[in-house]
């Protein structure tokens, strides 16, 4: 079994010292992970401070030597693929191999997306995680990539270097068993709750069993 510390980037943990020094104590005591979540605005009416969760993780990276660092998680329907893509590549790198990729539709949806003029329709940012979690997949091959679904286009791109763990960073996929999904893959086709190691995820026969996605968390 291993087990990973979930931090918020938000309140005390805003501050990337904090953050380093939580990162680096949780190496010490014999944790396996470190996971900070990925939020831009949280609770609007709250009006918390948040810190850019990538700015965080580099600081982790600076501070540790043998951690798995990640997210929990990542909405990846408000990210473009191409730009998320090279920062965990570039974290990849730096850690040595040590980065793990939590991914999901990401809430409040209202604050989240609506706030910035996004889309709040909830099958639509479905769409938009699986085809981004595909064509996370590709760009991480190092090879050339054409891709062209009905939310994200690649056009003949070849993106280096190559994250340090093959044949990709590893991928959690989690989502509220309320959201709706797109059925296009199977990361998001049915198996609400679910954590995976990889993309494309496992059937939810051979799927590991749904796991909390914050506070103490166990992964096989």
């Amino acid at each position: 079994m291993r087990y990973s510390v979930n931090v918020p980037n938000f309140g005390e943990f805003a501050a990337p010292e904090v953050f380093a020094e939580v990162a680096r104590r949780a190496e010490a005591a014999g944790w396996d992970g470190l996971l900070v979540w990925d939020h831009v605005v949280g609770e609007k009416d709250l009006r918390w401070e948040i810190a850019d969760p990538w700015i965080l993780l580099t600081a982790a990276a600076l501070a540790t030597s043998r951690i798995r660092l990640g997210t929990a998680i990542t909405p990846v329907a408000r990210r473009r693929p191409a730009k998320l893509a090279r920062e965990v590549t570039t974290l990849d790198r730096l850690t040595g191999g040590r980065m793990i990729l939590g991914a999901g539709l990401g809430e409040p949806v209202d604050d989240e997306y609506g706030s910035f003029g996004d889309t709040t329709d909830t099958r639509v940012l479905a769409e938009r995680l699986d085809e981004g979690l595909h064509a996370l997949d590709l760009l991480w091959s190092g090879e050339p990539v054409t891709y062209r679904g009905n939310q994200v286009t690649i056009d003949d791109v070849v993106f280096l270097p190559a994250p340090v763990q093959r044949p990709r960073v590893p991928v959690w996929v989690t989502w509220p068993s309320r959201w709706p999904t797109s059925g296009s893959r199977g990361g998001t086709s049915g198996c609400p709750g679910v954590m995976t190691w990889s993309v494309p995820s496992r059937s939810c026969a051979g799927s590991t069993k749904a796991r909390p996605p914050f506070n103490r968390e166990q992964a096989s």
